[in-house]
Protein backbone atom coordinates (compact mmCIF):
# COMPACT_ATOMS: atom_id res chain seq x y z
CA UNK A 1 0.00 0.00 0.00
CA UNK A 2 2.77 2.35 0.83
CA UNK A 3 4.79 1.60 -2.13
CA UNK A 4 4.03 4.32 -4.53
CA UNK A 5 5.99 6.80 -1.90
CA UNK A 6 9.35 4.19 -2.10
CA UNK A 7 11.21 7.13 -3.80
CA UNK A 8 10.25 9.36 -1.20
CA UNK A 9 11.25 7.28 1.37
CA UNK A 10 14.75 6.77 0.07
CA UNK A 11 15.06 10.44 -0.33
CA UNK A 12 14.31 11.23 3.31
CA UNK A 13 16.58 8.29 4.05
CA UNK A 14 19.25 10.29 1.78
CA UNK A 15 18.48 13.59 4.34
CA UNK A 16 18.81 11.73 7.56
CA UNK A 17 22.53 10.41 6.37
CA UNK A 18 23.76 13.95 5.87
CA UNK A 19 22.52 15.05 9.88
CA UNK A 20 19.49 15.77 11.55
CA UNK A 21 16.00 15.20 10.47
CA UNK A 22 14.74 18.52 9.38
CA UNK A 23 11.21 17.57 9.44
CA UNK A 24 11.38 15.41 12.86
CA UNK A 25 12.98 17.93 15.17
CA UNK A 26 12.50 16.94 19.05
CA UNK A 27 12.97 19.47 21.42
CA UNK A 28 13.75 18.03 24.70
CA UNK A 29 12.08 21.38 26.45
CA UNK A 30 10.80 24.84 25.40
CA UNK A 31 12.69 26.73 27.63
CA UNK A 32 11.12 30.30 26.91
CA UNK A 33 9.80 31.78 23.42
CA UNK A 34 12.92 32.44 21.65
CA UNK A 35 15.24 29.21 23.15
CA UNK A 36 14.90 25.22 23.63
CA UNK A 37 16.66 22.64 24.91
CA UNK A 38 17.59 19.89 22.06
CA UNK A 39 20.13 17.44 22.93
CA UNK A 40 21.14 18.99 26.48
CA UNK A 41 22.12 21.59 24.56
CA UNK A 42 20.50 24.90 24.68
CA UNK A 43 19.56 26.52 20.94
CA UNK A 44 17.99 29.99 19.32
CA UNK A 45 14.61 29.24 17.82
CA UNK A 46 14.15 31.22 14.65
CA UNK A 47 11.79 29.71 13.45
CA UNK A 48 8.24 29.02 14.93
CA UNK A 49 6.02 31.81 13.82
CA UNK A 50 5.81 32.83 17.28
CA UNK A 51 5.59 36.31 16.24
CA UNK A 52 4.59 38.36 19.16
CA UNK A 53 5.84 35.56 21.67
CA UNK A 54 2.46 34.91 23.56
CA UNK A 55 3.42 31.21 24.40
CA UNK A 56 4.35 31.86 27.89
CA UNK A 57 2.51 35.19 28.34
CA UNK A 58 1.42 35.18 31.70
CA UNK A 59 -2.24 36.34 31.34
CA UNK A 60 -3.13 33.76 28.79
CA UNK A 61 -1.54 31.10 30.83
CA UNK A 62 -3.73 31.57 33.26
CA UNK A 63 -6.55 31.68 31.47
CA UNK A 64 -6.34 28.73 29.84
CA UNK A 65 -5.42 27.38 32.82
CA UNK A 66 -8.31 28.46 34.29
CA UNK A 67 -10.89 27.02 31.91
CA UNK A 68 -8.99 23.75 32.23
CA UNK A 69 -9.78 23.14 36.07
CA UNK A 70 -13.08 24.61 35.53
CA UNK A 71 -14.03 22.90 32.26
CA UNK A 72 -11.82 19.74 31.67
CA UNK A 73 -9.46 18.85 29.08
CA UNK A 74 -11.57 18.73 25.81
CA UNK A 75 -15.27 18.95 24.39
CA UNK A 76 -14.74 15.32 22.76
CA UNK A 77 -16.71 16.41 20.01
CA UNK A 78 -18.30 19.19 17.84
CA UNK A 79 -20.34 22.22 18.30
CA UNK A 80 -23.24 20.70 16.40
CA UNK A 81 -23.20 17.10 17.91
CA UNK A 82 -21.81 18.30 21.65
CA UNK A 83 -22.78 21.75 22.09
CA UNK A 84 -21.21 24.85 22.51
CA UNK A 85 -19.20 26.16 25.36
CA UNK A 86 -19.25 29.61 26.68
CA UNK A 87 -15.81 30.28 25.32
CA UNK A 88 -16.31 29.37 22.28
CA UNK A 89 -18.83 32.12 21.96
CA UNK A 90 -17.18 34.72 23.66
CA UNK A 91 -13.38 33.62 21.32
CA UNK A 92 -15.76 34.82 18.45
CA UNK A 93 -17.43 37.89 19.64
CA UNK A 94 -14.02 39.06 20.24
CA UNK A 95 -12.98 38.16 17.09
CA UNK A 96 -15.72 39.88 15.30
CA UNK A 97 -15.20 42.73 17.60
CA UNK A 98 -11.18 43.40 17.24
CA UNK A 99 -11.54 42.51 13.18
CA UNK A 100 -15.01 45.18 12.66
CA UNK A 101 -16.90 42.43 11.46
CA UNK A 102 -20.78 41.36 12.48
CA UNK A 103 -20.53 37.63 12.83
CA UNK A 104 -16.83 35.05 13.29
CA UNK A 105 -16.89 31.30 13.68
CA UNK A 106 -14.19 29.45 15.41
CA UNK A 107 -12.41 25.94 13.83
CA UNK A 108 -10.18 23.60 15.36
CA UNK A 109 -6.79 24.66 13.00
CA UNK A 110 -6.50 27.18 10.84
CA UNK A 111 -5.79 24.56 7.90
CA UNK A 112 -9.47 23.61 8.77
CA UNK A 113 -10.85 27.01 8.66
CA UNK A 114 -9.66 27.25 4.67
CA UNK A 115 -11.39 23.97 4.23
CA UNK A 116 -14.63 25.02 5.80
CA UNK A 117 -14.64 28.21 4.24
CA UNK A 118 -13.80 27.64 0.46
CA UNK A 119 -15.67 24.86 0.68
CA UNK A 120 -18.42 26.30 1.73
CA UNK A 121 -18.52 29.93 -0.03
CA UNK A 122 -17.46 28.44 -3.21
CA UNK A 123 -20.07 25.84 -5.02
CA UNK A 124 -20.06 23.45 -8.29
CA UNK A 125 -21.46 26.27 -10.28
CA UNK A 126 -19.09 29.05 -8.82
CA UNK A 127 -14.99 30.45 -10.07
CA UNK A 128 -12.35 30.56 -7.58
CA UNK A 129 -9.73 32.42 -8.57
CA UNK A 130 -6.39 31.66 -6.28
CA UNK A 131 -3.33 33.24 -6.21
CA UNK A 132 -0.34 30.79 -7.77
CA UNK A 133 1.36 30.96 -4.36
CA UNK A 134 -1.98 29.77 -1.75
CA UNK A 135 -1.11 28.19 0.87
CA UNK A 136 -2.02 24.39 0.85
CA UNK A 137 -5.11 24.03 2.62
CA UNK A 138 -6.45 27.37 0.18
CA UNK A 139 -5.34 24.64 -2.71
CA UNK A 140 -7.29 21.78 -0.64
CA UNK A 141 -10.59 23.59 0.37
CA UNK A 142 -10.58 24.43 -3.43
CA UNK A 143 -11.11 21.22 -4.36
CA UNK A 144 -13.40 20.65 -1.59
CA UNK A 145 -15.62 22.89 -3.36
CA UNK A 146 -16.01 21.59 -6.25
CA UNK A 147 -15.68 24.77 -8.03
CA UNK A 148 -13.79 25.74 -11.38
CA UNK A 149 -10.03 27.19 -9.94
CA UNK A 150 -8.50 29.59 -11.90
CA UNK A 151 -4.73 30.34 -10.98
CA UNK A 152 -3.62 34.16 -11.28
CA UNK A 153 0.12 35.21 -11.31
CA UNK A 154 1.84 35.72 -7.77
CA UNK A 155 0.96 39.17 -6.67
CA UNK A 156 -0.23 40.83 -10.57
CA UNK A 157 -3.84 42.30 -10.04
CA UNK A 158 -3.83 42.54 -13.91
CA UNK A 159 -3.77 39.37 -14.37
CA UNK A 160 -6.24 38.58 -11.79
CA UNK A 161 -7.90 41.23 -13.79
CA UNK A 162 -7.79 39.40 -17.32
CA UNK A 163 -8.68 36.50 -15.92
CA UNK A 164 -11.89 37.92 -14.40
CA UNK A 165 -12.80 39.83 -17.70
CA UNK A 166 -12.44 35.98 -19.32
CA UNK A 167 -14.61 34.69 -16.96
CA UNK A 168 -17.16 37.48 -16.68
CA UNK A 169 -20.00 35.59 -18.77
CA UNK A 170 -19.83 32.87 -17.19
CA UNK A 171 -22.68 31.45 -14.31
CA UNK A 172 -21.92 31.89 -10.35
CA UNK A 173 -20.08 34.19 -8.13
CA UNK A 174 -16.43 34.73 -8.55
CA UNK A 175 -14.22 34.72 -5.44
CA UNK A 176 -11.09 35.82 -4.87
CA UNK A 177 -8.83 34.64 -2.46
CA UNK A 178 -5.28 36.11 -1.42
CA UNK A 179 -2.97 36.37 1.47
CA UNK A 180 -1.99 38.70 3.58
CA UNK A 181 1.70 37.89 3.60
CA UNK A 182 2.75 34.40 2.16
CA UNK A 183 4.18 32.12 4.47
CA UNK A 184 7.71 31.02 2.61
CA UNK A 185 9.21 34.90 1.27
CA UNK A 186 7.50 36.43 3.40
CA UNK A 187 6.25 39.10 0.58
CA UNK A 188 3.50 41.33 1.45
CA UNK A 189 0.06 41.21 -1.48
CA UNK A 190 -0.61 44.36 -3.14
CA UNK A 191 -4.24 43.93 -1.71
CA UNK A 192 -5.11 47.85 -2.82
CA UNK A 193 -4.84 46.99 -5.86
CA UNK A 194 -6.84 43.73 -5.90
CA UNK A 195 -9.58 45.20 -3.68
CA UNK A 196 -9.89 47.80 -7.24
CA UNK A 197 -9.96 44.67 -9.25
CA UNK A 198 -12.40 43.33 -6.98
CA UNK A 199 -14.51 46.29 -6.92
CA UNK A 200 -14.29 46.60 -10.80
CA UNK A 201 -15.36 43.25 -11.78
CA UNK A 202 -18.26 42.38 -8.70
CA UNK A 203 -16.30 39.52 -7.52
CA UNK A 204 -15.90 38.65 -3.73
CA UNK A 205 -12.95 39.11 -2.00
CA UNK A 206 -11.30 36.73 0.76
CA UNK A 207 -8.07 37.18 2.85
CA UNK A 208 -6.23 35.01 4.80
CA UNK A 209 -4.62 36.87 7.46
CA UNK A 210 -2.52 33.88 8.89
CA UNK A 211 0.76 35.30 8.53
CA UNK A 212 -0.42 39.08 8.95
CA UNK A 213 -2.67 39.23 11.94
CA UNK A 214 -1.39 41.02 14.86
CA UNK A 215 1.84 41.98 12.48
CA UNK A 216 0.08 44.48 10.03
CA UNK A 217 -2.17 47.45 10.56
CA UNK A 218 -2.30 50.03 13.08
CA UNK A 219 -3.96 47.75 15.65
CA UNK A 220 -2.86 44.66 14.11
CA UNK A 221 -6.07 43.79 11.76
CA UNK A 222 -3.48 42.67 9.17
CA UNK A 223 -2.76 43.67 6.01
CA UNK A 224 -6.58 44.94 5.23
CA UNK A 225 -6.31 47.79 7.63
CA UNK A 226 -2.72 48.35 6.63
CA UNK A 227 -4.02 48.91 3.07
CA UNK A 228 -7.00 50.44 3.85
CA UNK A 229 -9.63 48.04 1.87
CA UNK A 230 -11.03 46.92 4.67
CA UNK A 231 -15.15 47.27 3.54
CA UNK A 232 -13.79 45.39 0.20
CA UNK A 233 -12.86 42.43 2.04
CA UNK A 234 -15.30 40.42 2.51
CA UNK A 235 -14.38 37.57 4.37
CA UNK A 236 -11.39 37.24 6.46
CA UNK A 237 -9.24 33.71 7.44
CA UNK A 238 -6.97 33.55 10.01
CA UNK A 239 -5.55 31.37 12.76
CA UNK A 240 -4.44 31.36 16.22
CA UNK A 241 -1.50 29.59 15.82
CA UNK A 242 1.07 32.50 14.64
CA UNK A 243 0.71 35.83 16.75
CA UNK A 244 -1.65 34.47 19.28
CA UNK A 245 0.76 31.67 20.27
CA UNK A 246 -1.54 28.90 20.50
CA UNK A 247 -4.09 26.61 17.93
CA UNK A 248 -7.42 27.23 15.97
CA UNK A 249 -8.38 29.04 13.43
CA UNK A 250 -11.41 31.39 12.21
CA UNK A 251 -13.65 32.85 9.62
CA UNK A 252 -14.96 36.23 9.98
CA UNK A 253 -17.54 38.55 8.09
CA UNK A 254 -20.36 40.88 7.75
CA UNK A 255 -22.52 39.29 5.19
CA UNK A 256 -25.73 38.47 6.24
CA UNK A 257 -26.48 34.89 6.27
CA UNK A 258 -23.60 33.99 7.96
CA UNK A 259 -24.70 31.47 9.84
CA UNK A 260 -25.99 29.41 8.09
CA UNK A 261 -21.89 28.14 7.42
CA UNK A 262 -21.94 26.71 10.45
CA UNK A 263 -24.49 23.66 8.88
CA UNK A 264 -22.31 23.47 5.62
CA UNK A 265 -18.71 23.77 6.71
CA UNK A 266 -17.93 20.13 6.83
CA UNK A 267 -14.86 20.77 8.89
CA UNK A 268 -16.20 22.61 11.13
CA UNK A 269 -19.52 19.84 11.79
CA UNK A 270 -17.62 17.24 11.56
CA UNK A 271 -14.30 18.36 14.16
CA UNK A 272 -13.90 17.94 17.77
CA UNK A 273 -14.12 21.76 18.72
CA UNK A 274 -11.51 23.94 20.29
CA UNK A 275 -10.95 23.14 24.59
CA UNK A 276 -12.61 25.80 26.05
CA UNK A 277 -8.44 25.95 27.58
CA UNK A 278 -7.31 26.76 24.22
CA UNK A 279 -10.19 29.58 23.36
CA UNK A 280 -9.85 31.55 26.91
CA UNK A 281 -6.07 31.88 26.45
CA UNK A 282 -6.77 32.70 22.75
CA UNK A 283 -9.23 35.39 23.99
CA UNK A 284 -7.00 36.65 26.27
CA UNK A 285 -3.97 36.78 23.47
CA UNK A 286 -6.80 38.74 21.51
CA UNK A 287 -6.57 41.36 24.44
CA UNK A 288 -2.94 41.27 24.59
CA UNK A 289 -2.54 41.47 20.86
CA UNK A 290 -4.58 45.28 21.18
CA UNK A 291 -3.61 46.91 24.34
CA UNK A 292 0.05 46.28 23.80
CA UNK A 293 1.09 47.72 20.43
CA UNK A 294 4.37 47.87 21.60
CA UNK A 295 4.58 43.93 20.53
CA UNK A 296 4.36 44.51 16.62
CA UNK A 297 6.41 47.61 16.88
CA UNK A 298 9.01 45.20 18.26
CA UNK A 299 8.29 42.64 16.08
CA UNK A 300 8.82 44.66 12.77
CA UNK A 301 11.94 46.09 14.29
CA UNK A 302 13.35 42.34 14.81
CA UNK A 303 12.56 41.61 11.36
CA UNK A 304 13.86 44.55 9.66
CA UNK A 305 16.82 43.93 11.91
CA UNK A 306 17.36 40.49 10.94
CA UNK A 307 16.77 41.29 6.86
CA UNK A 308 18.92 44.43 7.00
CA UNK A 309 21.83 42.36 8.45
CA UNK A 310 21.30 39.69 5.92
CA UNK A 311 21.29 41.30 3.15
CA UNK A 312 24.32 43.27 4.12
CA UNK A 313 26.21 39.73 4.08
CA UNK A 314 25.30 39.24 0.64
CA UNK A 315 22.25 36.76 0.93
CA UNK A 316 19.72 36.54 -1.56
CA UNK A 317 16.49 37.16 0.37
CA UNK A 318 12.59 37.64 -0.29
CA UNK A 319 11.70 40.54 -1.68
CA UNK A 320 10.51 42.70 1.61
CA UNK A 321 11.32 42.95 5.16
CA UNK A 322 9.07 41.02 7.49
CA UNK A 323 8.94 38.71 10.41
CA UNK A 324 9.12 35.77 7.28
CA UNK A 325 12.98 36.14 6.49
CA UNK A 326 13.58 33.57 3.43
CA UNK A 327 17.21 33.20 2.25
CA UNK A 328 17.38 31.75 -0.94
CA UNK A 329 19.59 29.14 -1.92
CA UNK A 330 20.81 27.46 -4.87
CA UNK A 331 20.05 23.54 -4.24
CA UNK A 332 18.35 21.38 -2.04
CA UNK A 333 22.06 19.61 -1.09
CA UNK A 334 23.38 22.72 0.05
CA UNK A 335 20.04 23.96 1.85
CA UNK A 336 20.10 20.58 3.84
CA UNK A 337 23.92 21.02 4.98
CA UNK A 338 23.53 24.84 5.48
CA UNK A 339 20.66 23.90 7.99
CA UNK A 340 22.59 21.16 9.78
CA UNK A 341 25.72 23.55 10.44
CA UNK A 342 23.48 25.87 11.79
CA UNK A 343 21.93 23.40 14.18
CA UNK A 344 25.19 22.47 14.95
CA UNK A 345 25.91 26.20 15.88
CA UNK A 346 22.68 26.26 18.60
CA UNK A 347 20.37 28.36 15.72
CA UNK A 348 17.00 26.51 14.72
CA UNK A 349 15.54 28.10 11.20
CA UNK A 350 12.70 26.03 8.75
CA UNK A 351 14.12 23.86 5.60
CA UNK A 352 11.65 24.46 2.97
CA UNK A 353 12.46 22.51 -0.42
CA UNK A 354 10.61 22.25 -3.77
CA UNK A 355 8.17 21.15 -4.78
CA UNK A 356 6.73 22.98 -1.65
CA UNK A 357 8.43 26.44 -2.66
CA UNK A 358 7.74 29.23 -5.09
CA UNK A 359 9.84 28.75 -8.33
CA UNK A 360 10.78 25.68 -7.02
CA UNK A 361 13.63 27.28 -4.70
CA UNK A 362 15.39 25.68 -1.31
CA UNK A 363 14.96 28.42 1.39
CA UNK A 364 16.26 28.65 4.78
CA UNK A 365 13.05 30.53 6.21
CA UNK A 366 13.31 32.28 9.37
CA UNK A 367 10.69 33.82 11.78
CA UNK A 368 11.18 36.59 13.93
CA UNK A 369 9.96 37.05 17.13
CA UNK A 370 8.65 40.34 19.34
CA UNK A 371 10.45 38.14 21.74
CA UNK A 372 13.44 38.19 20.39
CA UNK A 373 15.98 40.43 22.19
CA UNK A 374 19.11 42.63 19.88
CA UNK A 375 21.94 40.02 21.47
CA UNK A 376 19.79 36.95 19.80
CA UNK A 377 19.08 38.94 16.11
CA UNK A 378 22.84 39.15 16.26
CA UNK A 379 23.54 36.20 17.01
CA UNK A 380 21.58 34.45 14.13
CA UNK A 381 22.68 37.14 11.69
CA UNK A 382 26.77 36.35 12.70
CA UNK A 383 25.67 32.78 12.57
CA UNK A 384 24.01 32.77 9.24
CA UNK A 385 26.62 34.60 7.70
CA UNK A 386 29.68 32.48 9.24
CA UNK A 387 27.94 28.96 7.85
CA UNK A 388 27.62 31.06 4.50
CA UNK A 389 31.09 31.68 4.03
CA UNK A 390 32.16 28.31 5.13
CA UNK A 391 30.28 26.98 2.07
CA UNK A 392 31.43 29.13 0.21
CA UNK A 393 28.38 31.41 -0.27
CA UNK A 394 29.08 34.44 0.01
CA UNK A 395 32.14 36.54 -1.76
CA UNK A 396 35.09 38.44 -0.06
CA UNK A 397 32.38 41.95 -1.06
CA UNK A 398 29.11 40.99 0.36
CA UNK A 399 27.51 39.51 -2.97
CA UNK A 400 25.75 35.75 -2.88
CA UNK A 401 27.96 33.29 -5.22
CA UNK A 402 26.15 30.32 -6.42
CA UNK A 403 26.92 27.21 -4.92
CA UNK A 404 29.97 25.04 -5.93
CA UNK A 405 28.43 22.41 -8.35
Amino acid sequence: MLGKYAQLKDQLGTLRETGADPFNVTFDRILSPTTAEIGGREVLLLGTNNYLGLTFEESCVGKAVAALQADGTGTTGSRIANGTYGAHVALEKRIARFLHRRDAMVFTTGYQANLGALSALAGRDDQLLLDADSHASIYDGSRLSEATVTRFRHNDPDDLYRRLRHLADRPGEKLIVVEGIYSMLGDVAPLREFAAVKRETGAYLLVDEAHSLGVLGEHGRGLAEQAGVEEDVDFVVGTFSKSLGSIGGFLASSLPGFEVLRLIARSYMFTASLPPSVAAGVTQALDVLGSRPGLRLALNHNADRLYAGLEAAGFKLGPTPSPIVAVRLGSAETAIAFWNMLLARGLYVNLALPPATPERQALLRTSVSAAHNREEIDFAIAAITAVGEELGLLSETGAALSPAK
